[in-house]
């Protein structure tokens, strides 16, 4: 078996109790948006493909905050299917900046091969899979779904970001509507666009049932 078909199998089985926003399925989503993405880029596939697959192998979220085990779990994987030390490190560095972390993260790492992979993982954080996912993490969190009187908070720390507690449609503005304009690649704008107006349609229609409207 290949490289890529021996990763597949690895995160198949980590990913087998996990939560469902970030399972396997959220993987294969990340992988097929990568791959269309990289389609119109020059880039290293492979790096691609091992970044996409490997970028959710032990979420931080659900490992008490540890952003260190995710890395070290790639590269054990890697090395034992003897990879190349120079795809190691990329795709190690590509799983060390990938995230979010409340937007203000300053990444320490750039690369074409992490904007695809970034692209390919925000993009399932928008549009119908976006709300899904968001809906479902709030409920796995057993969190209230909106409180018209607790506000979002903007310009969140990284700590204050990853120990947030707020209903869960405050996330759409503490982070969902703000990937629009944080994509890097031309292909990832465009497809990022359609989902955030298939977003707001939605939260106009929220907002007129909440309100008893419609």
């Amino acid at each position: 078996m290949s490289l890529i078909d021996n990763t597949i199998t690895f995160v198949k089985e980590k990913l087998r109790d996990a939560e469902a926003g970030h399972d396997w399925f959220h993987t294969e989503r990340v992988y097929k948006n990568a791959l269309l993405i990289a389609s119109h880029e020059e880039c290293d596939l492979t790096v691609v493909k091992l970044g996409a697959l490997l970028h959710d192998i032990a979420d931080s979220k659900f490992n008490d905050g540890d952003e260190t085990i995710g890395p070290k779990m790639a590269r054990t994987f890697l090395e034992s299917q003897n990879a190349p030390e120079e795809t190691i490190v990329h795709v190690v560095n590509i799983i060390e900046n990938i995230s979010f972390k409340g937007g203000n993260f300053e990444k320490k790492f750039t690369s074409k091969e992490l904007e695809i992979v970034q692209d390919a993982d925000r993009l399932d954080a928008l549009g119908a899979i976006g709300i899904a996912r968001t809906f479902h993490y709030g409920g796995f969190k057993n969190r209230t779904i909106f409180d018209p009187q607790i506000a979002p908070k903007f310009n969140m720390s990284k700590e204050e970001y990853k120990n947030s507690e707020a209903p869960t449609l405050n996330h759409f503005y503490e982070k969902l509507l703000l990937l629009k304009n944080k994509m890097n690649t031309e292909t990832g704008k465009k497809l990022a666009k359609e989902r955030h107006q298939f977003m707001e349609r939605f939260l106009s229609q929220f907002y007129a049932e909440w309100d008893g409207e419609v």
